[in-house]
């Protein structure tokens, strides 16, 4: 098949998106395909930063890539297929076959209705986001990554057809040697026998950084066991909210913050954490969930779906916003983190990028058969 993939802008911020694409570009092409991957270039965009690089950026996004689409497009393509729902607005500016779409989430759309009101949305955001769900809900064959994504698409108006196929792991991961262990160790301050709990994100109020902070406040207190523990904060650095609730903690020098480690870094740490604790309130998917299993380091995470989904019966379920409660599941499952890890290992299996990637083929050539 010949298929024309639509990426992401090459300025944007998110890291998942982007490797989501290159992700299925790669595989089909292993396959036999002739894949193509058609990505907003920053032309405009990259002369200025800040407020004013955004806006220049939507001139790349918005006014420049949707010509270069019209044309590309024009060739004939057996299926063409948008990565990224945020890329929907695409949809009209696609010749020649009807686009597919894979939708990851729907949080940006439903806080821009107000289901979440501590994500602040301004006019031009909420303006934005109606009009992607408008070309959502447009688009008649749609891959949802997970069972609860899927539902809320629904929810949201969806009429055509809607197949969930679960993200693959979008790269491969290693476990790190003894001596990149050692050495990471030593970066971070840590002894080189010293415990460690992981937690892997951004400051997005559904990441939930203050709660897992308060989780790990309760760990250290209430249950001995944890009490030499470290917590290791890996993504963006530090804002004044955590930062002020790890001080009313008391936490400070039991909490490190490893400010957007490279890839091998963050393999590393996955390696050598105790016990990954994503704790989210909201997520489409939940990537550090497979990521941490197939590294063999035990997950807790949110008793919510999708998480409770990813994770396949081989985590720690808790609920996010009781840090007591959270503390006191953990602590009674920590005898048993040896089959949690074993556990975890088995689940990975079932997100093989194998058999993912041969369901998304399926999926393309029914839709070339139904064109």
């Amino acid at each position: 098949m010949k298929i024309l993939l639509i990426g992401n802008y090459e300025l944007g911020d998110a890291k998942s998106m982007p490797r989501f694409g290159e992700m299925l570009r790669r595989e089909l092409t292993a396959r036999g395909h002739h894949v193509e991957l058609l990505r907003a270039r920053a032309l405009v965009g990259s002369l200025a930063t800040g407020t004013l690089g955004k806006w220049l950026g939507y001139l790349d996004m918005y006014l420049l890539f949707p010509l270069r689409l019209w044309l590309r497009s024009g060739r004939r393509w057996d299926a063409v297929h948008i990565c990224d729902h945020s890329n929907a607005v695409y949809r009209p500016w696609v010749r020649g076959r009807r686009p597919s779409i894979t939708c990851h989430d729907l949080l940006a759309i439903h806080a821009a209705e107000g289901r979440f009101p501590r994500q602040h949305i301004s006019r031009t955001g909420r303006l934005q986001q109606q009009w992607i769900k408008r070309n959502l809900l447009a688009i008649e064959r749609v891959v949802c990554v997970s069972r609860t994504t899927a539902r809320e698409l629904e929810a949201l108006g969806a009429r055509g057809e809607i197949r969930v196929i679960s993200n693959p792991l979008n790269r491969s991961f290693q476990p790190a040697s003894a001596q990149q262990l050692t050495a990471i160790r030593r970066s971070l301050g840590l002894q080189d026998d010293e415990p460690y709990l992981l937690q892997v994100g951004g400051n997005l109020w559904y990441k939930n950084r203050p709660g897992i902070v308060r989780i790990f406040a309760a760990l250290r207190s209430q249950h001995p066991v944890f009490a030499s523990f470290k917590l290791v904060m890996a993504g963006h650095p530090f804002n004044d909210d955590l930062r002020a609730e790890l001080n009313r903690l008391a936490l400070q020098p039991h909490v490190i913050e490893v400010f957007d480690p490279p890839d091998d870094v963050v393999e590393a740490l996955y390696t050598g954490a105790s016990l990954l604790l994503f704790a989210s309130l909201y997520e489409g998917f939940g990537w550090p969930i497979l990521e941490a299993q197939t590294l063999g380091c035990p997950v807790a995470t949110s008793n919510r779906e999708p998480m409770s989904e990813v994770a396949g019966g081989a985590a720690i379920l808790v609920d996010p916003e009781n840090p007591e409660a959270a503390a006191a599941a953990i602590a009674a499952a920590w005898p048993q983190c040896a089959r949690l890890r074993e556990a975890g290992l088995r689940n990975v299996a079932r997100f093989s990028s194998e058999q993912l990637i041969a369901e998304y083929e399926t999926f393309f050539r029914e839709g070339v058969a139904r064109a």
